[in-house]
């Protein structure tokens, strides 16, 4: 997932879609800052290409970045060559002694987890890198109640690169499957499609609210967020 071609557009299509980091990273400075006025340090997991990250470490005296893909991390890192990047899985990386006074894990990536118990894993390995006190930041995907299956398209263009993506999302045993077709046009290479099939958790907002307390989190859900899924903001224990 988010290899190689998807990787290279990846913020092509996000900036088409209209996606405002700014304004993103914005708030997720200030649900950290009202809990942890003092924080200086931010662990952002599943940090794609970087781009939160590039206004968190405007805020942050030490950031660092953690991504399941290398071709992410790739771009991540010409994007931001002084901070520390980490080719790692959510559910069991480890930095060693490295502990940070904020996570934050953004874009509903936490929804990948396959189940609770990889939640469970997940939350537990975040709390692992952070101090006591220390706030976590996550945006979920949608709740079971809350989602609609859908279609989307959208089209992104620079003057030598034009992307088409079209999603279909669906119920899937109970999860969301969410079928993306990519239709790239290169000035220099012509044109191809590819297609990125993914399979995303609907956990309930109890799951998640468990999968924090039993990982030593307490949690408060805050509704609306960036994108309608809301946020949850946990404290470490």
């Amino acid at each position: 997932m988010y290899e190689g071609t998807e990787a290279e557009i990846y913020d092509l299509v996000n900036e088409g879609r209209g996606k405002d980091y700014a304004g993103e990273s914005r708030l997720v400075i200030d649900l950290i800052r009202t809990h942890r006025p003092d924080a200086a340090s931010l662990l952002d997991v599943a940090c794609g290409t970087g781009l939160h990250l590039g206004h968190f470490r405007t805020e942050f005296d030490r950031v660092a970045g953690l991504e399941l893909s290398a071709d992410m991390l790739d771009i991540a890192r010409r994007r931001l060559p002084d901070v520390p990047f980490h080719l790692g899985d959510m559910r069991d990386f480890d930095l060693g002694d490295a502990k940070f006074d904020a996570v934050t894990c953004m874009f509903s990536s936490i929804g990948h987890m396959a189940d609770v118990s990889e939640l469970r894993a997940a939350m537990t390995c975040l709390a692992r890198h952070t101090v006591p006190g220390g706030v976590a930041v996550i945006e979920p995907w949608w709740f079971p109640e809350a989602y609609h299956p859908g279609v989307a398209a959208d089209v992104a263009r620079t003057e030598r690169r034009s992307v088409a993506r079209v999603s279909h999302s669906s119920w899937h045993e109970g999860n969301t499957r969410m079928e993306v077709h990519y239709l790239v046009a290169d000035a220099d290479g012509g044109a191809h499609h590819f297609v990125e099939t993914s399979i995303v958790s609907l956990f309930t907002r109890r799951e998640y609210e468990t999968a924090f307390d039993e990982a030593s989190w307490t949690p408060t859900y805050v509704a609306g967020g960036p994108t309608g899924r809301g946020l949850f903001v946990g404290i470490r224990r």
